[in-house]
């Protein structure tokens, strides 16, 4: 199958780059499964496992001049940005990486990310996230208690990031925050900016747990992923796509900051290889790039997207 994937923003990432990160991890799980890919991104992009054709983020937002820049012999264009009418150069799907405006249209052949991002937009179409395994380290040692918590991610209260802090304040446990917009932090807190590549992987893989407390309905949430793939369980919120990614396994879902703090003293107490192994059979990107497959032929077939595969302990997930 030749797939034509379009990014509207420069690959790879510079800096976190979630969904760019995930577009690329796609261009190689597609890969991995034996089907050309042409990659339509901004001039720069660099994937190697993909064909570039440079194209400019005006022309990608505008369905007359995307058109013309989709190979005659394309079978599906996906793309990662909105394309709000229809597409006549090829049958087109689109991924969504955020949460629409209550009461915004479904745009045509949109897949989400989550059951509940889907959900949440009276849809069943989803594709879980994916990344690459061998970007983290997936140490396999048990973790200890005096190991350091970490939080990663950008500083928003809608993060939670005050539930990580708060707890470091009241319990004296060392706290590693790495993100965006620099903060005062004093005592058993350390700041150490925003992090990337080997150096996230390391501090992923060193940690005792990850805090992911999120106050909001988060579409996936990436970070939770790339700190299973390092063997290091989760503390997180019964918010957004999180039951559908957390275990009692591979870590905690908690209601309240109180709970948390319970939650860390025995969370060192999961087993690394769960965390990776939790992670190798739902997240990877060989596993997002089957998925996505199976909707590009299911629209080729039938014209109409199937429901998406949610993981087996989705189903105790909480609706909202």
């Amino acid at each position: 199958m030749h797939v034509v994937v379009a990014s509207n923003q420069l690959l790879p990432a510079t800096g976190y780059g979630g969904p760019q990160r995930v577009v690329v991890a796609l261009v190689r799980g597609l890969a991995a499964h034996g089907h050309r890919v042409t990659l339509l991104a901004p001039m720069g992009s660099r994937v190697p496992e993909a064909k570039i054709v440079a194209v400019s983020p005006r022309e990608l937002d505008d369905p007359r001049t995307l058109s013309s820049h989709v190979p005659r012999d394309a079978d599906i264009l996906h793309a990662h940005f909105t394309i709000k009418g229809g597409l006549q150069a090829a049958p087109f799907v689109q991924t969504i990486h955020r949460n629409l405006k209550p009461g915004s249209p479904l745009y045509p052949n949109t897949i989400f990310l989550s059951q509940d991002h889907a959900r949440r937009h009276g849809s069943e179409v989803f594709v879980y996230n994916g990344l690459d395994p061998t970007e983290y380290f997936g140490r396999r040692f048990a973790k200890r208690p005096e190991q350091y918590d970490l939080f990663l991610g950008k500083l928003h209260r809608a993060k939670g990031y005050h539930w990580a802090i708060e707890a470091a304040k009241r319990t004296g446990h060392r706290l590693i925050v790495a993100g965006g917009w620099r903060p005062s932090f004093t005592g058993s807190i350390k700041y150490v900016g925003e992090v990337d590549g080997a150096a996230k992987a390391a501090l992923l893989a060193r940690a005792r747990c990850l805090w992911n407390p999120a106050e909001w309905d988060e579409p996936f949430g990436l970070v939770t992923i790339e700190a299973l793939f390092s063997g290091t369980p989760v503390l997180g919120t019964r918010r957004g796509a999180l039951p559908e990614l957390i275990t009692p396994d591979v870590g905690a879902l908690c209601d309240t900051m109180e709970e948390m703090i319970t939650a860390a003293e025995t969370v060192h107490t999961r087993s690394p290889a769960s965390c990776r192994a939790l992670a190798e059979r739902h997240f990877t990107h060989v596993a997002m790039a089957e998925e996505y497959l199976r909707m590009y032929r299911a629209l080729l077939d039938t014209g109409k997207l199937p429901a998406g595969r949610a993981t087996p302990h989705a189903a105790s997930a909480v609706p909202r």
